[in-house]
């Protein structure tokens, strides 16, 4: 079991995640990937750029030539792992934590992110990377035009046209995180009537907490009530998770921002499956199905939904928090083209318009506390009742058991010590009643 990495790259605090580690890290990436070309990205973070010289030095001391990108989105980040032929990457981010976090995401050539299971293979090179000598020391390139490109790589993929006509009006809340580098270009360039907030970078998040939840993007829905606006948009500190205000002013979470994109993409008539993760809400298989298009299921984190579609393709991928993978752009979670796709289809018809056409589910989340073997013990009671009980399930992460138009699902949390119950269900109260069902199963009541 990898000690360092979680279910996306290396996360800590700053004593924890210091420049040395960074560079004992980096050593071992760049040996893992075959001392080659390596990109290196940040986010807005205060300790981004500390981090960021340790980690291009790490790599540049083992002989891997180095393009540093610098500030970027995660999405163009990884957009340019293939355009510049690199055989990894490394962005310094800590996504939608909170401004004293920040991590390493690891990515491949093939623009698959590194999940726990292959970081077990760079852990172990820790520490035995050998340094190369004095004159085969590489310098640092650096790359100024990934959001520009990417941004470009966007606008072929909707139709543009279609939104200049229109001219939607949007409020961009970029969180004062790297969306700020594309956001407002992408849509000023798409024709968008824009009012933009939090709009400056800034790694203290002064304008709001970094993750877009309902209670921290306030500030959005009264700017879209108040602006008349036809929608909201709200990206994490790193731009992969998106989610949407109407033009009514209600907050959409991140698994309706997925079904949408699921509508979109295949009410235009893309074929094939979609992926989703095992905890995602069942609109968007419900939405697939409507196509006839099936749902591939995956452990939870944007490791395993990019590798899935590597190894199979798919339509489209995604997860509950609003994280989007448009395989036609790249193996990313995309916050920026899941946004380009949604000004796309206000020139339809309005956002609540076409939420109407999401089927609606609610949700219950309980935790229980235990240690790593207690945790083990809750999945397997939860797993001996429903294999009993010859329920429909699925085991790729805990376990899942599905039910005609609800699910529950147990699973050992892969970083605190819990384990964790939740179920979905047409209404709040049977959702509830299913949860604490499976919560008096797993704890052996």
């Amino acid at each position: 079991m990898a000690k360092y990495f979680g279910t996306n790259g290396i996360r800590g605090l700053f004593s924890e995640l210091n420049p040395q580690f960074a560079i004992d890290v980096a050593r071992a990436i760049g040996a893992y990937f075959g001392h080659g070309k390596i990109l290196v990205a940040r986010d807005a973070r205060i300790t981004g750029e500390c981090l960021k010289h340790a980690v291009v030095a790490g790599l540049q001391s083992v002989g891997c030539q180095v393009v540093d990108l610098d500030y970027s989105a995660a999405p163009p980040a990884e957009f340019m792992v293939k355009k510049l032929k690199a055989d990894g990457l490394i962005i310094i981010t800590a996504s939608h934590n909170p401004p004293e976090w920040n991590a390493l995401k690891v990515v491949d050539a093939d623009d698959v992110t590194v999940s726990r299971e292959r970081g077990e293979a760079i852990e172990k090179l820790m520490g035995r990377a050998d340094s190369v000598s004095w004159d085969r020391v590489l310098p640092c390139i650096p790359y100024k035009a990934a959001a520009h490109e990417h941004a470009d790589a966007i606008i072929g993929l909707v139709d543009a046209a279609k939104i200049k006509s229109r001219r939607p009006k949007l409020v961009l809340d970029c969180g004062n995180g790297t969306a700020a580098l594309i956001a407002p270009a992408l849509f000023e360039r798409l024709g968008c009537e824009l009012v933009v907030i939090n709009a400056s970078m800034d790694g203290r998040f002064p304008g709001r907490p970094s993750e877009p939840t309902e209670a921290n993007v306030s500030g959005l829905i009264a700017a879209v009530k108040s602006s008349g606006a036809d929608a909201g948009i709200a990206w994490d500190g790193d731009g992969d998770r998106v989610v949407f205000v109407d033009e009514k002013g209600s907050y959409v979470i991140g698994d309706r921002v997925f079904a949408l994109s699921v509508l979109w993409k295949l009410g235009r008539g893309s074929k094939g499956d979609i992926v989703t993760t095992v905890a995602t809400s069942r609109a968007a298989e419900d939405v697939a199905a409507r196509f006839k298009c099936k749902t591939r299921y995956t452990a939870i984190g944007a490791p395993y939904l990019s590798e899935a579609v590597a190894k199979e393709p798919a339509a489209i991928a995604g997860e509950e928090v609003g994280g989007v993978i448009w395989p036609e752009l790249s193996l990313a979670k995309d916050g920026f083209m899941t946004a380009a796709k949604m000004a796309e289809a206000l020139c339809e018809k309005p956002l609540s318009a076409w939420l109407g056409g999401i089927p609606v589910y609610y949700n219950v989340k309980k935790k229980l506390g235990a240690d790593t073997k207690a945790k083990k013990e809750i999945v397997s009671r939860a797993l001996a009742h429903a294999k009993g009980k010859k329920l429909d399930c699925v085991t790729v992460d805990g376990v899942r058991v599905n039910f005609r138009d609800s699910w529950v699902i147990v699973r050992a949390s892969g970083t605190e010590n819990y384990a964790r119950v939740f179920a979905e269900a047409k209404s709040e109260a049977e959702a509830e009643k299913l949860a604490e069902e499976w919560k008096k199963i797993a704890e052996g009541g």
